[in-house]
């Protein structure tokens, strides 16, 4: 802990340059009630170091989610013409006047731009200050605070201030209101022990015959997919089979990795030799961020980063591969079901990649969490931040988690599915970053034929609206269900998840020196990520720009072209005291509008879209 010495020069550069906006008469910004299961206890310690992130509005989002949604919408004569990262950081750079408020804000506390880092737009500006000297800028009182369950303490108040004139110019300053703990999080996985020990060699011939899948490579997938999921039952189940992509083309995809999750090296060398020799002895790029590590102590080794790299670089070999470590803990309010910190630390990821001038066209994400515990300005924001990933032609793929509609408990009496207004009233429990409308959420099937897997999360976000490319499939899944369904329990006007699904259960992964089998949305998305991946090849090398935001072309082809996806009719997702909902024809929040046809898919987005507009309009 850093002593209040380190900042007595800030005092003294206060009392030699006092600016106005110090002595500004103050409004409450934020106040939220004493969050549940935590109690507060003493002040906390004044030399205490807090990372205050200040974001100021961003000048024109309006207009970049018009060019968004025009450069992703295969029907708009723009389809594909995205946005430079210039471009981008242009329409989302804060105003001047914001800009110079808050620096005169900060100038009249003693900090100057010598003390501050910003985002790549200037939009976020981040600085390291004692509690003492927060406490002073913010008008309020830092406490620590314990929660009762585990003992864990954290620095937080329940309000802050800040000059009236500013409110127009700041949206947010974190950390005030936001709990979190620094526990690891629980990932979208759970290991299956009973099948972990398994020592099938997936190259041994099965006496079994091969399952009828007419979608398929060739009509059949090798019997041996129906317990155990390999590189080979997901090309042959995708109709994936014999595309190999070209390296020439600058086509990449990317996984993301937080809270000491490691990507090992020699389980990855293990999981090619078992699965793809063709790729033994080669690797990925690995890219700190924030105070990231990957350990390549093979003791250490995550299930979640090992079964993100080995199935999303597996699929979409040799395309180049990178994993960013990224640390940090990030924003959280407590609720029952979620009592640890399983929030991501976005902002720090987004701030790093938006910098990059060339990210990798496809990024997988296995983590999300509650969206109330996430508070609605921190929501926001970040899913603004994938916006701009997406208006640069960036294809984010979300895992829709592994609750079904909320705990995953069908029992009434066991459920956990309580708000966290005040009320504890009874409610689904959608995640985020899956119900951010600027990426695409990725639910679970099993087995061959395939069924929707019963943990696969979906719902309807209470935070974000629903966009109108999924007004009419999510209409008709919702005009079909029984009058007064679940009313109360989930809000029909929210932005609609999952958007599609892949395989989620019994994938033969490496881990930690052995082969174990794992299931979850953690491995549904990488999967489609790796095919999206397999798409963007294939459209370079007909030099067509990468595909970016998915989600309007997925719809799209859903109506136009239904074909092109495996539509998922049987299973259901319970939880909050539910069944939860049923898959059924078209879209469903359990697996979206079905799993990937590659052969379809690739057609489709390698033809003219001519055709495909000619057939739209008779939607």
């Amino acid at each position: 802990m850093r002593s209040l010495s380190a900042w007595l020069p800030l005092t003294f550069a206060l009392a030699a340059t006092a600016l106005p906006s110090k002595d500004a008469a103050h409004k409450v910004k934020e106040s939220v009630l004493p969050p549940r299961g935590w109690t507060k206890s003493t002040p906390a310690p004044a030399d205490h170091v807090i990372e205050l992130r200040i974001a100021l509005p961003q000048s024109n989002f309006e207009q970049l989610e018009k060019h968004l949604y025009e450069v992703s919408d295969p029907f708009h004569e723009r389809y594909g013409d995205h946005l430079t990262k210039e471009e981008v950081e242009t329409l989302v750079a804060p105003h001047d006047e914001s800009v110079r408020l808050v620096n005169e804000w900060l100038a009249s506390h003693g900090l100057y731009e010598e003390h501050l880092s910003r985002s790549p737009a200037r939009d976020w500006v981040i600085v390291k200050i004692p509690v003492s000297l927060a406490e002073e800028m913010l008008k309020t009182e830092y406490h620590v605070w314990t929660h009762g369950a585990s003992g864990d303490a954290i620095v937080r108040t329940t309000a802050y201030s800040l000059p009236e004139h500013l409110h127009d110019h700041v949206e947010l300053v974190q950390p005030t209101t936001m709990f979190s703990r620094t526990r690891s999080l629980r990932t979208t996985f759970h290991i299956n022990p009973e099948t972990s020990e398994k020592k099938v060699s997936v190259a041994s011939a099965e006496a079994d015959p091969p399952i009828s899948v007419p979608s398929a490579a060739g009509g059949h997938v090798d019997a041996s997919c129906n317990t155990t999921i390999t590189l080979t039952c997901l090309k042959q189940l995708y109709n994936a089979v014999g595309f190999t992509p070209s390296t020439k083309h600058g086509n990449k995809i990317g996984i993301t990795g937080y809270l000491e999750e490691f990507a090992n090296i020699q389980d990855l060398q293990l999981f090619y030799a078992d699965q793809l020799p063709a790729a033994l002895n080669t690797n990925f790029t690995t890219a700190l961020v924030n105070g990231g590590e990957n350990s390549q102590n093979q003791s250490q080794a995550g299930a979640e980063a090992n079964l993100d790299v080995q199935f999303a670089f597996g699929l979409s070999f040799p395309t180049p591969g990178t994993f960013w470590a990224t640390g940090g803990r990030p924003p959280f309010n407590p609720d029952a079901i979620t009592t640890t910190n399983t929030n991501e630390p976005y902002a720090d990821w987004l701030d790093f990649i938006l910098a990059q001038h060339n990210p990798p066209q496809t990024i997988s994400t296995s983590y999300a969490d509650d969206e109330q515990t996430v508070p609605v300005s921190y929501a926001k924001r970040v899913c603004a931040g994938f916006a701009q990933l997406g208006a640069r032609g960036v294809s984010l793929m979300f895992s829709s988690g592994d609750g079904g509609v909320g705990d995953g408990e069908e029992d009434p009496q066991s459920q956990q599915c309580f708000t966290n207004d005040g009320r504890n009233a009874t409610r689904f429990v959608p995640l985020f970053p899956p119900s951010c409308p600027f990426v695409t959420s990725v639910g679970g099937t099993v087995h061959v034929p395939e069924t929707a897997v019963f943990f696969s999360g979906g719902g309807f976000s209470d935070v974000f609206p629903r966009p109108a490319y999924q007004q009419l499939a999510v209409s008709k899944f919702l005009n079909n269900l029984a009058p007064g369904t679940y009313k109360g329990l989930f809000n029909p006007n929210g932005r609609a998840i999952p958007d599609v699904a892949a395989q989620g259960d019994f994938f033969r992964i490496f881990y930690r020196g052995r082969a174990v089998s794992i299931g979850g949305t953690s491995a549904a998305a990488p999967t489609f990520a790796g095919i999206v991946s397999l798409l963007n090849a294939a459209r370079l090398e007909q030099g067509l720009p990468p595909l970016g935001f998915l989600n309007p072309l997925v719809y799209a082809i859903e109506a136009v072209a239904p074909q092109a996806f495996n539509d998922i009719t049987t299973g259901n997702n319970p939880g909050c005291g539910t069944p939860g909902f049923n898959a059924t024809k078209g879209w469903d929040p359990i697996t979206g509008v079905g799993t990937p046809n590659f052969q379809k898919l690739r057609a489709i987005v390698t033809g003219d879209f001519a055709h495909f507009k000619s057939d739209a309009s008779a939607v």
